[in-house]
């Protein structure tokens, strides 16, 4: 301690000088990435604000899985509905739910074929002709005119849908066809994700 003192009062007078500003810390380097660096808290790089090795934050995760977003398609293909044979929507491919209360739509035969939304879904029929109605088209037109209605079927008809369990839904009618105390119709049908 002794000479640690007296070293420093034979010392020249540094005191005028400015103190060398001390080298920055070194960044710890992301294994397997070389010349990037890993950020300090606060977001920014151990140089400053702005990274001089040229690597960027990485993005954010999104909110949701990719395909699970509202609008993006849930299931697409044909599908059968028979009388007495409902089907519920929400589930991937529809089926007909044994809790009744989940089956979304039915069809059956007075004074013509009908589709029928049952349990809280909705439906409309798309007026606009020669136009295959968007997720977008489909939910504007099922929040403001969808009812629970039976509508009168015929091929090539197309209806918006809402199912029971908050599912914007497009059936376009391929054919109604059996016999009075048997109707069935196919349909191709897309489901979309919802909100």
């Amino acid at each position: 301690m002794v000479t640690l003192v007296g070293a420093y009062l034979l010392a020249p007078d540094n005191s005028s000088k400015a103190a060398p500003a001390p080298a920055p810390p070194a960044a710890d380097a992301v294994p397997g990435a070389a010349g990037t660096a890993t950020p300090a808290p606060g977001g920014t790089d151990a140089g400053g604000p702005s990274a001089s090795s040229g690597a960027q934050a990485p993005a954010a995760a999104p909110s949701a899985p990719a395909g699970k977003a509202a609008g993006t398609v849930r299931w697409e293909g044909p599908l059968a509905i028979a009388f007495a044979d409902d089907k519920d929507l929400d589930p991937t491919p529809p089926a007909n739910s044994q809790t009744n209360a989940d089956n979304d739509f039915g069809v059956f035969d007075f004074a013509g074929p009908r589709l029928r939304p049952e349990r809280g879904a909705k439906a409309l029929v798309w007026e606009t002709e020669g136009s295959v109605p968007s997720y977008a088209d489909c939910a504007s037109a099922v929040a403001t005119q969808a009812t629970s209605e039976d509508i009168a079927a015929k091929a090539g008809m197309v209806v918006c849908a809402l199912t029971n369990d908050g599912r914007v839904a497009r059936l376009r009618i391929k054919q109604m066809n059996g016999d009075v105390g048997h109707p069935k119709g196919t349909f191709d049908v897309t489901v979309w994700n919802k909100a």
